[in-house]
């Protein structure tokens, strides 16, 4: 199965994800922060990043932009898993490189199907 990255400031949304993605069978990583992400991605090549928007220092968008125009990381898929719900997040989260957006708290099914969607698999 696929190694996903889990960016995430909230032990509990953490550990959440992560236990979604091990039921099916999913090598998960996690990263606290965006800064923390964006070198774990580097370093690690996951096969998909989960982003977190709201983040100290460097956020979510942020993060998902450096990895979309990094030509080390700009293929890895990030999708956005954040409370923020607004279409103007949406947009702007397609903008910064994402592939998908999940709007918290997430469903396990939704979460599965998008991650299906963008591995392609």
């Amino acid at each position: 199965m696929a190694r996903i990255l889990i960016v995430d400031d909230s032990p509990t949304e953490l550990q959440q994800l992560a236990q979604m993605l091990q039921r099916h069978g999913h090598e998960v990583l996690s990263a606290s922060t965006g800064k923390e992400g964006v070198t774990l991605t580097g370093a690690r090549q996951p096969d998909l990043v989960l982003m977190d928007v709201v983040m100290p220092e460097v956020n979510g968008f942020q993060a998902t932009r450096q990895l979309s125009r990094d030509t080390r990381t700009s293929h890895i898929p990030v999708i956005i898993v954040s409370a923020k719900d607004q279409d103007a997040d949406r947009i702007w989260g397609e903008r910064q490189g994402a592939k998908g957006y999940l709007t918290k708290p997430v469903k396990e099914a939704d979460l599965m199907n998008a991650v299906k969607q963008v591995l392609g698999s």
